[in-house]
């Protein structure tokens, strides 16, 4: 079989998106099943160009790529258990970003490859640990953006007196509400517990690259702050809606800039 190319599965997921814009201002089943086969389609490439290439989670091609792997499978679901709601139009924009921002960060054959072997030694143990509960962590601050991204939307419909069969249907605002808060209850304390085991793995490194002063690091501690406040916000100040989903989008955007940022640290040694 002939390799998968980058282009395959972005394309097939562009086309994806181009039709769920469609079926919203032109409603036909036959839009949205064609829509959904392209997204099978390049969920299908995505996967098998993983598998050839098996980019590292560990630098920012993989981790980006990974991520768009898993909002892929997400939008599919959501689509498939929301047959009448915009699911697609809110969630493949963000799939198209990261695979789009993890291409730009591809180095060809120099690009890391995960290594089997190097994930059941037990060398680096609390590093992968440290890297796994970030990577889950930055999938539940995906859907909590994701969410209240789809409530702004909604609230400003409703604000407006949109009638409800015109244009993007939506989930109620407090299922959207309610999707947002298990999202931010999942992710923070995966995000706390691999800051500090991060923080302990900076401790006992003896390299004086690795430190406090890590634009990763750094970033990673004020979007560790930024959580904190949005959680305080919500379950301290028991404030919910408008506030807590624009702070929520503040909060995506540090992640963002945190991912995008270089880190010394490295799976397996330093970079």
């Amino acid at each position: 079989m002939p390799p998968i190319k980058f282009f395959c599965f972005a394309a097939s997921y562009a086309v994806a998106f181009a039709l769920e814009l469609l079926h919203q201002f032109w409603p036909r089943r036959s839009v949205r099943a064609v829509s959904l086969g392209f997204g099978f389609a390049g969920l299908l490439a995505q996967t098998l160009f993983l598998m050839e290439k098996q980019p590292a989670l560990s630098w920012q091609y993989g981790l980006l790529l990974f991520l768009a792997w898993i909002l892929a499978v997400f939008y599919l679901i959501g689509s498939l258990h929301h047959v009448r709601i915009a699911w697609g139009v809110f969630v493949l924009p963000l799939v198209l970003s990261l695979i789009g921002l993890g291409r730009a960060f591809d180095l060809g054959d120099n690009t890391p490859r995960f290594r089997i072997e190097e994930l059941l030694s037990m060398d680096d143990a609390w590093g992968r640990i440290h890297g796994g509960l970030l990577f889950f962590a930055a999938v539940g601050v995906c859907v909590a953006f994701l969410a209240s991204l789809m409530y702004l939307f909604q609230a400003r419909r409703l604000r407006n007196k949109t009638l409800p069969t015109a244009g993007f249907r939506l989930l109620s605002l407090e299922r959207l509400e309610a999707m947002n808060r298990r999202a931010i209850t999942f992710a923070f304390p995966l995000l706390t517990i691999g800051v500090l085991i991060g923080a302990v793995l900076i401790y006992q490194t003896a390299d004086p690259r690795v430190g406090w002063t890590d634009p990763r690091v750094l970033s990673t501690l004020i979007l560790l702050v930024a959580f904190a406040v949005m959680f305080y916000i919500r379950y301290g100040l028991h404030l919910a809606g408008r506030q807590v989903a624009l702070w929520t989008i503040v909060t995506f955007a540090l992640f963002v800039v945190c991912l995008l940022l270089p880190h010394a640290v490295r799976q397996g040694g330093v970079e």
